[in-house]
């Protein structure tokens, strides 16, 4: 196939006002759409259930965004086997043509990209800004998992001895579960399975609850693309429903999750255990979080430091595996780094994505429960330490806003500790800069860092010593790009698998040798 080089997608310039008036057209389009029903898709074909999940506006809890089909088990049954159905012509399917299905879903993705990102502020209560940069994450998951397939479908050079011939190359495995969180509705869910998919395997997709609505409209763009019936079955409802059912079925042969660390190791144990006709070791593909931390030394430019950790810890309200949670601070520059964090955050502005325009910064978190877990842990964090902004989070029938908060606590304190998945930034003071790397590793997670400095002997000790899956320096800690910064964590942060990576693909098929004497 001739394809021209990778690139990532440019993100959307919001100082053009072409780009603001389309903006503008889109959400008012899909606000004249909101409320409506949306089936499963089980083999292409669409299916009610009893049972439904009604989505509303985090920054307008009274607003209905859509009604989506709340799969039971019995869905969920019919979805495996489907999927298992269709494994067995899809897997032998060209990875040319599944890699076309793939960039095809791309073109879709941008000539839409108006009209994602304005249900990504409706449901995923997300600001212009933040919603573009998803879907054009999107974007690249397409172009960038085609392009590695064709470099991975005849195998890899392994070496042979004379009078034979050594294969080493890749096959499907099966039947994949992709599971979803809310917070990349669009990202997550088409890089997981697309991913699947391209390699030949068959989907049973499950987008959150609280995103299903895009869910529905990523499943529209899978069949658009020419994915044939069966190969993606999109099968929304509630974890606590089918989710174990999903995971621990004897037709699953892998599971991709993306989601919570007590999620995460749920399913990990479950997919550990055989149960009768299963006929393999199911393999588990987690990104579980992270309790990230940005190292500020006495050598760093501070300015530029206090905007990253600003633009890390609040964008998207904190609601990011990858948000700066814990900002370390050298003794010597502690004053001055948190007297500009402080400046530069009570700069944002809060407000619906829906209604505030692209210079709102910080939009509503994104539900209910998630609203109450965050107040519960501003007020573990007032009684921990020192409240140096915000902590009074507002009325959630009026919309799940919590401001950008910022406690002074020890580094061992809860909210220094445990991923709160908000607005909610802790500042911890260093000695020297080994003080602040031990602190910055004290913790089971390991998914993003980074270190603000000048000092090389500083830098090249975290290089290797800062336990992360990715480590930033000199900038921020969110935004990893597809191709450019390969994405997953160590420790409590899941099992390493580097989405956007070379890597990854991999995961989801089988190595083989086969080796012929003449």
């Amino acid at each position: 196939m001739g394809l021209i080089p990778y690139k990532n997608e440019p993100y959307l310039d919001w100082s053009d006002e072409a780009n603001v008036e389309a903006m503008r057209s889109a959400l008012q389009d899909v606000g004249s759409s909101l409320g409506e029903s949306y089936p499963l898709v089980i083999g292409g074909k669409r299916i009610e259930t009893d049972g439904e999940i009604v989505s509303v506006n985090p920054a307008n809890p009274s607003q209905v965004v859509g009604r989506v089909a709340a799969a039971s088990e019995r869905e969920a049954d019919m979805a495996l086997d489907k999927a298992t159905a269709t494994f067995e012509t899809w897997s032998r399917t060209a990875p040319e043509a599944r890699a076309r299905i793939l960039l095809r879903a791309s073109a879709i993705i941008k000539r839409r990209r108006f009209e994602l990102l304005a249900w990504a502020a409706h449901e995923g209560g997300k600001t212009w800004a933040e919603a573009d940069a998803e879907v054009a994450e999107a974007v690249d998951f397409m172009e960038y998992y085609s392009r590695e397939m064709l470099r991975l479908k005849d195998g890899v050079e392994i070496y042979s001895v004379p009078g034979e011939e050594s294969r080493y190359f890749y096959q499907p495995m099966g039947v994949g579960v992709t599971i979803a969180p809310w917070n990349f509705p669009v990202a997550i869910l088409m890089g997981m399975t697309s991913a699947a998919v391209v390699t030949g395997n068959t989907v049973v997709m499950k987008p959150s609850e609280f995103t299903s609505v895009i869910g529905a409209k990523v499943m529209e763009i899978f069949e658009e693309a020419g994915a044939p019936e069966g190969v993606v079955n999109f099968v929304p409802g509630y974890g606590s429903e089918i989710g174990d059912y999903l995971v621990q079925d004897a037709r699953t042969r892998f599971i991709s999750f993306t989601g919570s660390m007590k999620t995460g190791l749920r399913i990990n144990e479950l997919a550990a255990r055989q149960i009768e006709n299963q006929r393999w070791v199911k393999r588990v593909i987690a990104e579980m979080g992270g309790k990230d931390a940005m190292i500020i030394d006495d050598s760093a430019d501070l300015d530029a430091a206090a905007a990253d950790i600003v633009a890390s810890a609040y964008g998207y309200s904190g609601q990011k595996c990858s948000a700066a949670s814990r900002a370390i601070l050298h003794a010597d520059v502690h004053d001055d780094v948190l007297e500009k964090v402080i400046e530069k955050a009570k700069a944002l502005k809060i407000g619906a994505p829906t209604e505030g325009g692209p210079d709102v910064n910080v939009g509503p978190v994104i539900s209910e429960p998630q609203f109450e877990k965050v107040t519960n842990y501003i007020d573990v964090g007032k009684n921990e330490g020192e409240t140096l902004l915000g902590g009074d989070p507002g009325d959630p029938s009026e919309g799940y806003f919590v401001p950008p908060t910022l406690f002074e606590v020890d580094s061992t304190a809860t909210v220094a500790q445990e991923e709160i998945f908000g607005p909610v930034l802790s500042i911890i003071q260093a000695r020297d800069f080994e003080d602040a790397l031990h602190i910055a590793n004290d913790n089971p997670y390991g998914l993003t860092g980074g270190v603000y400095s000048r000092n090389r002997d500083h830098l090249e000790l975290a290089r290797h010593e800062f336990r992360a899956g990715n480590v930033y320096f000199n900038r921020k800690i969110t935004g990893a790009l597809v191709g450019v910064q390969p994405f997953g964590g160590f420790g409590m942060s899941g099992t390493d698998s580097k989405a956007g990576g070379p890597d990854y693909l991999p995961l989801h098929m089988l190595a083989k040798t086969v080796v012929e004497r003449f």
